[in-house]
């Protein structure tokens, strides 16, 4: 027996001595606070190409899957995933949708934290059909947004304040935005961290930086 116990003992200390100091390694990581001037120039709308440090989430007015309004006074005290997508979309968006759950369900008890998905094509997403989407995805209400509503005040959203996309536009009727990209917002309405929505790997490591991210709030 006390050989047994030979073994075992330095084997648990062990553990728990590597569970600590990762514990340790963790909440003394920070994630970045970007600005323009940091980013690929081609994922920044010209405008604000240039701002070197201070940029913040726009204010906006959209609408809900719920047909209620929702600004950015609605995001108070929140930190939070966002992207762009639209519920048409054959491709790339029924895996970002897929790969949101997973953020969702790694967080749901979280009380201040958010997703927050927009529409690309607003005049299609109504909240109707918004709402008919969030229950094929298991959205947790007041918990994952989808909004519709102005088509320029989203298409703003996603080149001037979240470096979304790639592609110039004016938000017109024949522009059009298809990113994969989730980006990370803290409290703040800072940028804080950019991930490939489609890759698993990447989304991985979006659901490991909002612990970082949450650790800010919550030593």
């Amino acid at each position: 027996m006390k050989n047994k116990l030979a073994l075992i003992i330095p084997g648990l200390l062990l553990i728990v001595g590597i569970a600590i100091a990762y514990k340790m390694i963790k909440a003394d990581r920070s994630l970045p606070i970007y600005s323009p001037l940091m980013i690929n120039p081609e994922l920044v709308d010209e405008s604000v190409q240039n701002v070197k440090k201070n940029h913040r989430i726009a204010d906006f007015e959209l609408i809900d899957q719920d047909s209620a309004l929702f600004s950015q006074a609605d995001l108070e005290g929140k930190y939070y995933v966002t992207d762009f997508f639209f519920t048409t979309c054959p491709t790339i968006c029924p895996d970002m949708s897929s790969q949101m759950m997973r953020v969702q369900e790694a967080y749901a008890d979280a009380e201040d934290f958010m997703i927050v998905s927009h529409s690309v094509t607003p005049k299609i997403d109504s909240p109707s059909v918004l709402k008919e989407y969030a229950a094929r995805y298991e959205a947790i209400p007041e918990k994952w947004i989808f909004l519709t509503g102005d088509k320029k005040v989203i298409y703003d959203l996603a080149r001037k304040s979240y470096f979304a996309a790639t592609t110039e536009g004016d938000g017109g009727i024949d522009d059009f935005i298809h990113t994969e990209n989730f980006v990370l917002v803290d409290k703040e309405k800072r940028i804080r961290g950019f991930y490939d929505g489609t890759d698993p790997a990447s989304v991985d490591q979006l659901i490991e930086d909002i612990e970082i991210l949450q650790q800010e709030y919550n030593p």
